[in-house]
């Protein structure tokens, strides 16, 4: 299993200890607090803490700390309970000055005063040129503020095993509806192949399709969430999916990332792969033998809408009681805009940036080898560009992630349908709201 997907999943659980340790500190909204801290440079010598999840991330800070003596950086690698360990410094009033946080978890954090607003640094404010708008948009809620920089993204496509499509005449799918009918063409011709395998206790994976067809889940305003986690958008991604469920056109049998999905591929038994950017090394590390015979595609349509989604990503945020804010901003700039500091992180942690500078480096804008010499990342480039900047995560989103893997689990095996597993994933969405005193109503 490749470690950015090993992060992401482990999030879902280690997310559940942050949320208990948090929950005695909740603040019913957004912090109103906007002011801005000081952004004073410091008289001396500054050691700053950094807490992150990114395999090779020590090789990069110590890149840093060899050109900046008088701003050191110290690392600690928090990958085996992120959320846990972020949630008891700060309970402890010990959170370092920059932690990595998942966009889907800073409005939740947010509504803990973890953040401190980094506006009044002219840096940070800066850096909004810097970086994929949807990214910007996320970390800074909108523009109230700058409470992190964004750091990676994971914007969507289709990855295909063009050998097995050209054996059976199949077209690169451009809509859903394609894609549908080359699931039944595949299983008509070979009823042991099948077009993908849909995960259903992966939740991220399913919110970047719900995503991709504007299925604005929360919004904030009048001082309350409005929650339309099921709405008529995320319905009509979920009755897609059922369909192929019900026809027995995709599996539900592999976890993503495990070694039975990796068999199931080995073996050629299914056919493409819907995922993110940084899914590229993960067949490239797992199946060599099937070099060359991969393409990456853009993400099938909802029609004509060019629109794509997002799974996964991450932040480098400010911290509740960072006194070294000057500081903090500039290595925060460096780390995600540096094309040096991107290169090294790309490399060593398989990140894909979310610097606008990131798809101008030479390993993300020359061809890959495994895949044929294409330029796959010009693929996911154009994703990112198409990905909805209004979307936003909901300040209770890993509680709401757990349940939705429950109820889409009971459908995947008969019981209900992904359509009631939104359902389900909306009442906890609003309960958990409610029991944090967190003003929230039903939306459209």
């Amino acid at each position: 299993m490749s470690n950015t997907v090993t992060r992401i999943r482990l999030a879902v659980v280690a997310a559940a200890a942050g949320v208990a340790v948090l929950a005695g500190c909740s603040s019913p909204a957004p912090s109103s607090d906007a002011s801005a801290a000081s952004c004073e440079p410091a008289k001396g010598k500054v050691t700053l803490q950094y807490w992150n999840t990114v395999p090779g991330m020590d090789k990069v800070v110590a890149l840093w700390n060899k050109k900046n003596p008088d701003i050191q950086v110290q690392m600690k690698n928090i990958s085996n309970d992120q959320y846990g360990t972020i949630g008891n410094a700060l309970k402890a009033g010990k959170a370092p000055e920059l932690a990595q946080v998942g966009y889907d978890e800073l409005p939740f954090l947010r509504t803990q005063n973890a953040f401190v607003d980094a506006s009044a640094c002219s840096a940070a404010t800066a850096a909004k040129s810097k970086f994929v708008p949807w990214t910007w948009s996320q970390s800074s809620f909108g523009g109230t503020g700058v409470f992190a920089l964004p750091q990676d993204t994971g914007p969507m496509a289709l990855y295909v095993r063009s050998d097995i499509f050209k054996k059976h005449g199949l077209d690169i799918p451009k809509t859903w509806d394609d894609y549908a009918a080359d699931a039944q063409k595949l299983h008509k011709a070979d009823p042991g192949l099948s077009i993908t395998f849909f995960d259903p206790n992966n939740a991220e994976a399913f919110n970047g399709l719900l995503w991709q067809n504007s299925a604005q889940m929360y919004k904030y305003s009048g001082d309350k969430w409005h929650v339309s986690v099921a709405s008529d958008q995320s319905k009509q991604v979920a009755d897609y999916w059922q369909k192929l469920i019900d026809a027995k056109l995709v599996r539900t049998d592999l976890a993503h990332g495990s070694t039975q999905m990796y068999t199931a591929y080995q073996k050629n038994q299914i056919a493409s792969y819907v995922g993110a950017a940084w899914g590229y090394s993960m067949f490239r590390d797992n199946l060599p033998d099937q070099a060359g015979k991969w393409s990456i595609v853009p993400m099938p349509t909802w029609g004509a809408n060019a629109a794509s989604g997002d799974w996964g990503g991450s932040t480098v945020a400010f911290m509740k009681g960072n006194k070294h804010l000057y500081e903090s901003v500039k290595f925060n700039s460096w780390l995600n805009t540096d094309p040096e500091a991107l290169a090294l992180e790309n490399k060593l942690g398989g990140l894909y940036p979310a610097a606008t500078a990131g798809s101008k480096l030479p390993a993300l804008s020359q061809g890959v080898p495994y895949y044929n010499n294409e330029k796959i990342f010009d693929v996911f480039a154009d994703s990112s560009k198409n990905i909805d900047t209004d979307f936003s995560w909901g300040p209770t989103q890993k509680t709401v992630n757990l349940s939705l893997q429950d109820a889409m689990a009971k459908a995947a095996a008969g019981s209900g349908t992904l359509s009631d597993a939104l359902s389900a994933a909306q009442a906890t969405a609003l309960k958990s709201m409610k029991d944090q005193a967190i003003p929230a109503t039903a939306g459209k």
